[in-house]
This record gives C-alpha cells, structure tokens and sequence, in this order.
C-alpha cells in the first residue's frame, strides 16, 4: 500500500510525489493500492481528535514558541513544561492540541531489530498531535492510518525510534474505544556517506530518480539497496530479485549504519549491464540516444533524431556494453558516429598536439587510409605500419588518429570504430586535424 503523507501542504509538492510513483514503477515495485493521500482524510483525523479531546488525552495549549524558550531557559531538561496542562482552554484558532503523556511509567517499543527499546515517560513532554492551524501531524495521522487500514507491519529508518513511543500513547488512547492489535515494528539501520555521515538531501544524490537518469539499471539498483543493512547467504552480492525475497528476514538485518557506497553500486550495475543480451542492452541504451525519450532534459544526447542511426548503433554496441558502467555514458562513446564533427576534448587534443610525432602520423594515416581496403582488419594492418613508422607502439601511436576522428583519447576499438564511420568521413576529419596542427 502506498501512503502519500501530504497534509503538510508547505513541504508537499506535486513533483515530488509523481518522483516517488515513477521511481517505485521504475523499480518494478508498483503499489498493491493506492497512491492515498493523507490530505483526503482530514475529516476521518477530525472525527478521532475530537474523541481524543473530549476523553482528556488532548489538552488545547496556546504557547508560542518563545513562550516555551523563556520559561524553560534554566530548565535542566529541554522541552515543553506542560504549561497549559491543567489550564482547561477551550480549543481555538489559537491553540495546538497536546497529547497528555503519563506522569509515570514508561512505553516499550518490542523492535524486531533492535530488541525491547524502553521509553521513560518522565523523559517525555506532551507532543503536538494537532498545529494550531488544524494540521494533524505526522504521529497522529500516522498511527490513525496504520490502525484504519490494518497494517501489519511499521518499517522505517531507526531515526523514527523517538517517536515510535509517542505513537504507542495514542495507540493506547484510541484503544480504549476500539482495541486494535499493533503492528511489528522494525527500526532499519541509517544509510550513510563516505564521510560516515548520514545521507543528506542537500549533501548527498538521495533521490531514486538520479540514478535512474544516470542510467543505472533497476535491477542492479534493486539488488543494492536490498543489501544495505542486511546479507544473503554466503556474503553474495548479486542476487536475483527472487532469491532476495526468498532469503530476506527482518531479524537478519544488521544495527549498524549501512555505507551507500556509489563505487560499490556502480560496479554492480556494470556486472549486470554485461550479463544483458545485445538485443537488451541496445534498448536499455536507446532512450540516452534518441532525442526526446529520455528521463530527463539532461540525457538529451548532443545530436537531432535525424542523425540517428539505430543500425550504426547496433553494430557498435556490443563493443560499448563491454565498456560502460552506466547507460549515461553511452553517447559520449558514440557521438563521434551521428556527429557532422567529433566534439574534441581539450586535453586529449593539447597532449597529441604537443607531440612532434602527431603530424607525421596524421600525413602518413591520410596516405595509407586513402589507399586500403575499408574494413576492421585492413584498417589495423595499415594503422600498424604507420605508427611504426614514427617509431612508436600501437597503443599510443594511434592516439593523434583517434583524437582526431571521435575526438578522445578513449572509446570503443579504434579500428572497428573507423569502419563504421566510412572512409570518407574518417580521411575528412583527420585532413581537418592536420590543417589544425598547421594553424596551432
């Protein structure tokens, strides 16, 4: 079932909602039910504050913010004082709705991970279940849902232990009317950073969506984030979506803070790029090769649709998919093919330039490339002879050729590279280099 908890309507926006849809869907983790959104229950929340208030669990409390700071300044213990507890106030536009917290005693949370966490009440104030405004808040709102749709079990990162306690309390409040049996409860270890810190929305890339614009492959991120936090059997670390159901426990899940570690993923999502079948991986690729189809602006590939050629692509790609980590870095292997010229990086081009070899292998692949035969293994039989010719090996002679014709110093084999290309356009583009070279 998914829940959308926007009654907060300042921090709930649309686009990040249709994030959270698109994201699961990407995923293959489509909901059961719903979307449904707290904001449509706000009359059910009503209806059960209203039997909260007058059962003497709510109390209205008309404190500000600064009201409480300047009576609780020499406070040892931080927090509400209960100022407005026995005051009797009628509810208002002015007030907020506290939750009465036992004097005494205390809440355990029965955790499936972390074991029997004991809550003192002393050590609690009387929260806020109800702004001013009307606004019912994420532990009221919350345990109401859980308790009217049945849910069977709480999961959520170990952040939201505090308040686990405070939701127990109304549980037991809306109990006295109507029992209803708890959910398991299960705190998850917190995902953290290289630095060891906990991921950040303004640190740290947390969104589903930017890996998925990335061009990492659900399954892969899938498999990951399955990881974190817990192990299959024997320490694997790319398992199959199944298998993951089949092992999977609450009580196998680790205490410890669980690294997201990018380089981690990434090479994950390498090995399943790999194991794609041709056919796979070129459909996989597609949408970061065709203008318009893909998840965001930012995978626009630099060239129109008309440039496009899908039979070029699928004669290269298997020599892609050995080389990329993620789909984003397709079109920067292949641009070269649906450009009208390379786009040249700058310092791949300065350190072939700086080469008082480079002119000479340029004038010399002119003249072979013109004369043999255009395919992959004539093409490396002259490009042998012509960097031997300058006195170089094949590996770093034929740099100023490729420079010149994709316009990097790294990519796809070079010979096959050149024969898709056509002879034609390849003697053009390194003319071109060479004339560059005379005016640098």
């Amino acid at each position: 079932m998914l829940r959308i908890e926007d009654t907060d309507v300042e921090r709930s926006r649309a686009e990040w909602i249709d994030g959270i849809l698109s994201g699961l869907s990407w995923l293959g983790m489509d909901p059961d039910e719903g979307p449904y959104r707290q904001s449509d229950r706000i009359e059910r929340y009503a209806e059960l504050v209203e039997q909260l208030f007058e059962g003497g669990h709510l109390y209205a409390c008309d404190c500000t913010r600064e009201d409480v700071l300047e009576r609780t300044r020499d406070n040892p213990t931080p927090g509400y004082d209960g100022h407005c507890r026995d005051r009797g106030l009628e509810r208002s536009e002015r007030s907020a709705l506290r939750f009465r917290t036992p004097e005494t005693g205390s809440t355990v949370i029965h955790d499936v991970i972390r074991g029997d966490v004991e809550f003192p009440h002393a050590a609690m104030e009387d929260f806020v279940c109800v702004k001013s405004t009307g606004q019912p808040l994420f532990v009221l709102a919350n345990c109401i849902d859980d308790r009217d749709s049945a849910i069977s079990h709480v999961i959520r990162g170990e952040d939201l232990l505090p308040s686990t306690p405070k939701g127990l309390l109304v549980w037991a409040a809306l109990d006295e009317r109507e029992p209803i049996g708890l959910p398991v409860f299960a705190h998850l270890p917190m995902l953290v950073n290289e630095q060891r810190k906990k991921l950040s929305k303004r640190r740290d890339k947390v969104a589903v969506e930017d890996y998925r614009d990335e061009g990492y492959l659900p399954e892969a991120f899938r498999n990951y984030l399955a990881l974190l936090g817990w192990s299959p059997s024997a320490n694997r670390e790319k398992v199959d979506v199944s298998e993951l159901i089949a092992e999977f426990a609450l009580e196998h899940v680790h205490h410890a803070a669980a690294f997201f570690d990018v380089k981690k993923l990434t090479h994950l999502n390498a090995e399943y790029i790999r194991e794609l079948s041709p056919s796979a991986f070129i459909d996989a690729a597609l949408p970061w090769l065709r203008p318009g189809e893909g998840w965001s602006p930012a995978s626009t590939p630099p060239w129109s649709a008309e440039r496009f050629d899908r039979e070029r692509f699928e004669a290269i790609a298997p020599l892609v998919q050995e080389r990329v980590d993620v789909l984003s870095a397709v079109p920067s292997m292949v641009d070269f093919l649906f450009l009208p010229e390379p786009i040249l990086d700058e310092a791949s081009w300065a350190k072939v330039a700086s080469d008082p070899a480079t002119p000479v292998i340029l004038d010399a692949a002119i003249a072979a490339y013109a004369q043999c035969a255009w395919d992959r293994d004539a093409i490396e039989v002259a490009s042998r002879s012509i960097v031997e010719s300058a006195g170089k090996n094949l590996s770093k002679g034929q740099a100023p050729i490729r420079v010149a014709v994709t316009g990097r110093s790294t990519g796809p084999p070079l010979f096959e590279s050149l024969e898709l290309l056509g002879q034609h356009e390849v003697l053009a583009r390194l003319r071109a280099a060479r004339d560059g070279l005379a005016l640098g």
